[in-house]
């Protein structure tokens, strides 16, 4: 059953509040180059330039600073992609309190020593949803820790939404639609809530890697109008990897506009975008947003007619790809090295995105900061 969208708007309000003081208000950017190419005007929320270097930080804030001082002193564990994890161990820092972080053993090295930079422990498990679950349960239950889900909570959906009422206040409400990647739901979840209550005309989209085994499971979740488990996907998109639970299904279900998935080679030509032109470095899990938004389905789709305004929110910036020429992806290897080591060929750059070329490239600043 689906909150009330006041009663939503209530708990992403009082956790903003709650988690203010750790977190930083990050900048919203325009391209102007990257305007043009679209015939839309992108406002790219920058949560890659938080203090973890991802959103993750508000709903990992937000969970750890609600709990009790004797739930807390008895630690914290989570399973994650590496992002989560990272947030989490470092607001565990900040409580004062332990983490232990369940982590696929091939995520990436950069993922792996910030958990362990900021004071979590690390146990490593299989790269499959069921075995992250199945070893996180184990810890839980031999430590009697608290679990956080990176995105199956109410206070984690809560702190994710902030992004939101921070993005609006920043460009003033003045957007059509924002397309933010998901997976979990936490961050997609927290977003339509905060929209949907506070200013309902905005469209809310979700941008889905289709993987290279067809599992993109949100959209297909959608179309049934119940909740379906695929395949973990396979994909570059290594941040993308949870599933829905019942309290970020209601919310995507609901409130959740559209969901527009994308192929790897779009992910990366965007994540390349992102570096060579627009001199920001994302990873694979936040490029999914701007694919999207550069997706024929999108900027041709009769359905999206009119959403001109449009906010990308860049999730992260935890990579260790190098995509500092054209690439071309042997997803195999990508995996066996948790997506940190790839191999590139000089592979030809749509043309499109080619243009991207001259002295106006650089960005505007939307709002205060």
């Amino acid at each position: 059953m689906l909150k009330s969208s006041n009663s939503l708007l209530n708990s992403i309000n009082e956790a903003y509040l709650r988690i203010s003081p750790y977190i930083k208000v990050t900048p919203v950017l325009s391209f102007p180059s990257l305007n043009q190419l679209t015939g839309k005007d992108l406002a790219f929320k920058c949560e890659h330039l938080q203090q973890t270097g991802s959103f993750k930080i508000r709903g990992a804030c937000n969970a750890l600073f609600s709990l009790s001082d004797n739930v807390a002193n008895l630690g914290v564990v989570t399973h994650s992609s590496g992002n989560h994890g990272i947030a989490l161990s470092y607001a565990s820092s900040l409580r004062g309190c332990s983490a232990t972080v369940v982590l696929p053993w091939n995520s990436p090295k950069s993922k792996q020593n910030l958990i362990h930079e900021y004071g979590g422990k690390l146990v490593y498990c299989e790269p499959t949803v069921c075995a992250r679950e199945a070893v996180c349960a184990q810890v839980q239950a031999q430590t009697g820790s608290t679990f956080v889900p990176s995105s199956n909570s109410m206070q984690v959906v809560a702190g994710q939404g902030t992004v939101a009422l921070e993005f609006l206040e920043q460009v003033s409400y003045d957007l059509d639609c924002i397309i933010a990647p998901v997976s979990g739901g936490g961050l997609i979840g927290g977003i339509a809530a905060a929209i949907k209550a506070v200013c309902p005309r905005i469209k809310i989209i979700a941008a889905e890697p289709q993987g290279t085994n067809n599992a993109a499971d949100v959209a297909a979740s959608k179309i049934a109008g119940r909740l379906l488990y695929l395949p973990t996907p396979e994909t570059i998109a290594d941040g993308l990897l949870a599933r829905l639970g019942d309290i970020t299904w209601p919310l995507v279900r609901d409130l959740v506009d559209d969901v527009i998935v994308v192929q790897e080679k779009e992910i990366i030509q965007a994540m390349l975008l992102c570096r060579t032109e627009l001199n920001v470095s994302v990873e694979p899990s936040a490029a999914t947003a701007l694919a999207a938004a550069l997706s024929s389905r999108f900027l041709h789709g009769k359905q999206f007619e009119g959403l001109n305004k449009v906010g990308i929110i860049l999730t992260g910036g935890n990579c260790t790809i190098d995509v500092s020429s054209d690439l071309h992806v042997d997803r195999h290897k990508a995996a066996k090295y948790g997506s940190s080591r790839i191999e590139t060929t000089n592979a030809p750059f749509p043309a499109s995105l080619r243009r991207l070329t001259g002295s106006d490239n650089g960005p505007t600043l939307l709002g205060d900061v």
